[in-house]
């Protein structure tokens, strides 16, 4: 009985580590004044938020365009090597499944210089372009990765059924593999949304003059201290979030029925 108290309180405990900030944070968003010091209810920042901050804005559109488009790609990179992984064989199979690993395990720092390295060499220009292809190039390994745990729970003699009825390669990836592995398509997509959307490191490195994303934006703002305009922002991010994750759990359940 004394390890399930020790475990709760734990696990209390770790719940408001993380979560304390999160309420305090949206608690001043509504406060009048600008300090940490309570002067009322007020909607004043959110309104500030809404109608005065066309910069917040543009960086929100940037980071959101940069990170669908570097998510797409990167789910349809690394589900097709995880399927190629998985079950073709051919020379350095084994070197190239190191090398997908690197990006998981070195710090974003040396990613972002060894980035910003390669572009100054062939000479491309920082911007939209660059950012990218730095975003798609960390989000690979982790739609890998997830593909390839999916893929381990999968029952390949439905390959070689659709194979013995005549199906071709393309028609066996479209509507035997794909469709069966879609929530896990779905999560690795959903993962290089976020970790894109997120990053600051690497992005720092390779953005571009008028190229800021959101992360970029907000660290710009808060060098000079934290503006209640950031705390209203901010519970606008996790109020999205809470309903783009309450809508994936609820398509996942849906495919896999």
């Amino acid at each position: 009985m004394s390890k399930r108290r020790t475990s709760l309180f734990f696990f209390i405990l770790s719940m408001l580590f993380f979560y304390i900030p999160l309420l305090i944070l949206i608690i001043f968003s509504f406060n009048e004044g600008k300090s940490m010091v309570w002067k009322g209810f007020s909607l004043k920042w959110y309104k500030e938020l809404f109608l005065y901050s066309d910069n917040i804005w543009k960086a929100f559109r940037y980071s959101v365009a940069i990170a669908v488009a570097s998510g797409v790609i990167s789910t349809i990179i690394g589900t097709l090597g995880a399927i190629s992984l998985r079950w073709h064989e051919y020379k350095y199979k084994k070197y190239l499944q190191v090398l997908t690993y690197i990006p998981l395990v070195i710090p974003e720092i040396i990613l972002g210089v060894s980035l910003l390295i390669l572009f100054a060499t062939i000479k491309l220009e920082l911007g939209f372009t660059t950012i990218f292809i730095a975003h798609t190039t960390f989000n690979i390994p982790f739609v890998l990765f997830i593909i390839l745990s999916r893929l381990e729970e999968f029952d390949y003699s439905i390959v070689e059924a659709a194979y013995d009825l005549g199906a071709t390669e393309w028609q066996t990836l479209t509507k035997v593999i794909i469709p069966s592995i879609l929530p896990g398509i779905i999560s690795g997509f959903l993962i290089s949304v976020t970790l894109s959307f997120d990053d600051f490191v690497t992005t720092f490195f390779v953005a571009g003059p008028g190229s800021s994303t959101l992360p970029l934006r907000i660290y710009s703002m808060i060098r000079l201290g934290v503006s209640p305009v950031i705390n209203a922002l901010s519970v606008l991010l996790i109020g999205i979030s809470i309903i783009l994750t309450l809508s994936t759990k609820r398509l996942q359940k849906y495919l896999i029925k």
